[in-house]
């Protein structure tokens, strides 16, 4: 037994958070699943930059799409849906096995979008319609003024992806959000028993930003200094945990149980950006510390590889130390480090590097476009 299946009889599904048109057509996308190294997969405009403009996998399908007059745009949506169909076809096996516990691939609107809900709502509305996989999930990004829009797509029925939740006050809205959806669908005398969702905390970004902030006062011989280094490294976890401690208030309080009671689903917390991006951690920071029924990890390739090869399991880790994780917090606080304020900057920056990277890659379409243009 692999440590990915070892995580799963705890609880936590481990996702991949890759997808790569060459992964799809070597068969190595499918092996995976095979071989039970992953039991999801998450994108998003950076990954799919990545893939598009760093390889050659899609000059193929770009040629026929460019002869044919669609925009460079056009063709970026193209080409990812048919990764994103791809992808899911291969998963629906374990999706069914599982009983749509497991098996999602998920495809994030225009962060373009992440400033306007009712686009956001429509464009949700359109990729799960063109789509039309039963283990797809939408992700929308969790800016205040997207939640109608997770309202909405889960009262649509849609299976939603909640992503760039930095704080645990924005992680409240989105619970919110979702339990809405499942009421308002409940009091249309709809079915909610087949709508899934996951709420994607970020980890590691949250030490990088509080990390800074604590090396500043390091380097500078503040007074706080030596409490500063004690702190580093300390943030991002205990904000994951706690965030954990949140959602067991809520999915295991008297109103989701009514919702449960007619099928539903819980929204599970997914910890994103688990990669580590510090040198100095161990290269497992943020899988082995965060574990916990009902939970997912979506990790990148070398994370993944990293857990294969060395990861150690030990279970329900998530809510080891919550005094401690509690303590860090309000140290960070008295030293003048505001979390609310470091994790809106992480929204923002979030927001910000996704809409940069869906502009490089929809420019490397229109060089490409232009080419086969001109050699035709």
């Amino acid at each position: 037994m692999n440590t990915v299946q070892q995580l799963h009889q705890l609880g936590q599904s481990i996702w991949c958070d890759n997808i790569q048109r060459g992964l799809l057509v070597n068969g190595e996308f499918a092996g995976m699943i095979a071989r039970g190294e992953i039991r999801g997969v998450t994108s998003n405009p950076t990954i799919f930059m990545n893939a598009m403009t760093k390889t050659s996998d899609y000059d193929a399908g770009l040629a026929p799409l460019a002869q044919a007059g669609h925009s460079a745009e056009q063709i970026f949506w193209q080409l990812a849906v048919e990764d994103i169909i791809a992808g899911a076809d291969l998963l629906t096996p374990l999706y069914q096995q599982s009983n749509a516990g497991d098996g999602y691939i998920s495809l994030e609107v225009s962060p373009y979008l992440a400033h306007d809900t009712e686009s956001t709502i429509s464009e949700a509305r359109r990729l799960w319609k063109l789509i039309n996989r039963p283990n797809l999930m939408i992700k929308i990004p969790a800016t205040g003024v997207s939640l109608p829009a997770i309202r909405a797509a889960i009262a649509d029925g849609i299976n939603v992806n909640v992503t760039l939740i930095f704080s645990r006050e924005r992680y409240a809205e989105v619970m919110e959000a979702y339990l809405q959806g499942l009421e308002q669908r409940v009091a249309a005398g709809l079915p909610v028993d087949r709508i899934a969702s996951v709420a994607s905390f970020f980890v590691s970004r949250v030490d990088s930003k509080v990390d800074g902030r604590l090396t500043e006062m390091i380097n500078r011989a503040d007074e706080r200094a030596d409490q500063a280094a004690q702190l580093l490294g300390k943030a991002a976890i205990a904000n994951a945990k706690l965030a954990y401690a949140d959602y067991k208030v809520v999915f295991g309080g008297e109103r989701f149980q009514a919702l449960r009671a007619r099928g539903a689903r819980v929204q599970r917390p997914l910890w994103a950006s688990t990669s580590t991006k510090n040198p100095h951690y161990p290269d497992l920071m943020y899988v082995d510390t965060l574990v916990g029924p009902d939970t997912v990890n979506t990790v990148p390739p070398q994370t993944l590889h990293a857990l294969l090869d060395h990861g150690v399991i030990r279970p329900n880790t998530v809510e080891e130390d919550l005094a401690g994780a509690e303590q860090a917090l309000q140290a960070l606080e008295q030293m003048g480090i505001a979390m609310r304020a470091v994790t809106q900057e992480l929204e923002d920056e979030g927001v910000a590097s996704f809409s940069q990277a869906f502009a490089e890659v929809v420019e490397q379409m229109e060089q490409r476009r232009q080419a086969v243009l001109q050699a035709s």
